[in-house]
């Protein structure tokens, strides 16, 4: 393809986006296709001589489109919304132009001094301390794939902090190490697997699974549903304990700004205060979902920023959730780059430059486990630019108004209850018949069980289910979350609509003839 055949496909490429986004209401939300749908429609290998790229864009749309769950549609609240926008879209064809793996700031130095700024823009939109900006030169900001990567990344910079103090507190002299690390081996194969991880039983999976990839324990402190399904400071003190008592080591601590299941927000004076008596502790605040609200002002105390500014080692959130800009964007603030780079910097002779010699620049590939990375953050520059924060804050706020007044038809229905306080957009129900004898969690879960079914066999609509585990019970709940940058208040009227009826049908059969 030469330039002139790229710039004709590229203006048919455009006007077929600008096609399915015209008319994305009026397809399915989730896609209506069978297990293998795709594999038994493609040749078994690729084909010998090149195909036209008209050819191509039509089996886009008529292979590949049928496929698709449209989570830009109005009506799409599984999960947490995955906003993107034409902003998004263009930064990222453009930064797909300039392709180069970005480890180095010698790469493509817009690439990484764009970076610097595009995070530092977004701490001072969120409202964080000025020790995570990157131009602070002690801390900073790095966009990574996703809240696990970021997750992972703090665990393993966590691990090797508290194996160093270890060292140096445990006095070893042994003086062989792994490449590129100063921690004794002694000292590393002594302590390695004492260590243990800790979040809730409302942690997000990103935190068990960064201990399963590190080869060590991850426990789930238990919550109350009295406390929100936020995880306070006593429980976890108790945990730590019994695991010190058996000579076990805390390292790692996650806390959570807006929980998947329900968006609890943890108690993070409380971890932090715990933690104080632990040095080797290192406090990771996961907010993926939620972290961008910080940019209202009115919602920063119940996010507790203050104790974010004042506890935290690390945070991450997800711009490409909620904040506008198409996947993968997510922002991970360190408050000592020193932890970042002790853990990730190995440098072999073919990576060095005079530059990152001199530490005048950053070289992003020692604060990340990859070599090469994206130009993300030329994506998230014309999002920031284009909407402004104003305009970022307006979106964010659309979101929990259509929420709020989800909240109100929830609350008028008889068979309906809202099982926890409503977490900025995000609504949790459960269907819950008014009857005269009593409707045991065992007895209602079913229902919701069979709720949950009959809405997953649709496809004009998409929510998610979860459970809600406590001290006190297990409770199968509705999940529904707001935010698309599309959705309307008729949207969100038509979907309640449908998952009354449905759950009014289930009630109606129950009443007749029992679950």
């Amino acid at each position: 393809m030469d330039i002139e055949q790229f710039r004709q496909a590229g203006y048919a490429t455009v006007d077929a986006i600008c096609d399915y986004y015209a008319s994305i209401d009026s397809r399915p939300v989730k896609a209506e296709v069978q297990p293998g749908f795709l594999i038994e429609s493609l040749p078994p290998s690729a084909p010998a001589r090149g195909e036209s790229m008209q050819h191509i864009l039509a089996d886009f749309q008529s292979l590949i489109l049928p496929g698709i769950t449209h989570w830009q549609h109005g009506k799409f609240f599984a999960y947490f919304p995955a906003n993107s926008t034409f902003e998004s879209m263009l930064g990222d064809l453009l930064a797909t132009s300039v392709s180069n793996p970005g480890f180095n700031w010698v790469c493509s130095p817009a690439c990484t001094e764009l970076e610097q700024c595009v995070v530092d823009w977004t701490a001072r939109m969120l409202g964080l301390d000025d020790v995570f900006l990157t131009s602070s030169k002690r801390g900073g900001g790095i966009i990574m794939n996703s809240a696990s990567e970021s997750a992972l990344t703090a665990a393993m910079a966590a691990r090797e902090r508290s194996l160093r103090w270890l060292s140096q507190e445990g006095g070893s002299s042994e003086a062989g190490s792994v490449p590129g690390s100063d921690i004794p081996l002694d000292c590393r194969q002594q302590s390695s697997q004492k260590l243990v991880m800790y979040g809730s039983t409302q942690t997000h999976s990103l935190g068990a699974k960064a201990a399963k990839l590190l080869g060590l324990q991850f426990r789930a402190v238990a919550v109350s549903a009295a406390d929100d399904y936020a995880l306070r400071g006593a429980p976890l003190r108790d945990a730590i304990e019994t695991d010190v008592a058996q000579g076990m080591i805390p390292f790692f601590v996650i806390a959570t700004i807006g929980t998947t299941s329900s968006g609890a927000v943890d108690h993070i004076a409380e971890i932090g205060e715990v933690l104080r008596a632990y040095p080797t502790a290192f406090l990771h605040v996961d907010a993926a979902w939620a972290g961008v609200a910080l940019a209202l002002p009115d919602q920063r105390k119940n996010l507790r920023l203050d104790q974010v500014n004042q506890y935290a080692n690390s945070f991450c959130t997800n711009a490409h959730k909620w904040g506008l800009t198409a996947f993968d964007c997510s922002l991970c603030y360190i408050r000592d780059r020193r932890d970042f780079t002790d853990a990730f910097d190995v440098t072999p002779h073919f990576l060095r430059s005079k530059e990152g010699d001199s530490g005048t620049v950053i070289d992003y590939r020692n604060w990340q486990i990859a070599l090469g990375r994206r130009f993300r953050s030329l994506k998230l520059w014309f999002v920031l630019r284009s909407y402004g924060t104003d305009g970022f804050k307006k979106h964010l706020s659309n979101g929990i108004e259509l929420c709020g007044r989800l909240e109100g038809l929830v609350r008028e229905s008889s068979n309906f209850e809202i099982v926890t306080p409503r977490s900025l957009a995000l609504l949790v129900i459960r269907l819950k018949p008014q009857s005269e004898v009593p409707v045991f969690d065992e007895e209602l879960n079913l229902l919701n069980q069979r709720l949950s079914g009959v809405l997953n066999a649709r496809s004009d609509v998409f929510l998610t289910e979860t459970m809600l585990h406590s001290t006190e019970s297990d409770i199968r709940c509705l999940r529904i979350a707001l935010g698309g940058a599309r959705t309307t208040w008729r949207d969100v009227e038509e979907v309640w609509e449908v998952i009354e009826t449905e759950g009014n049908r289930i009630v109606e059969t129950w009443r007749e003839d029992g679950v």
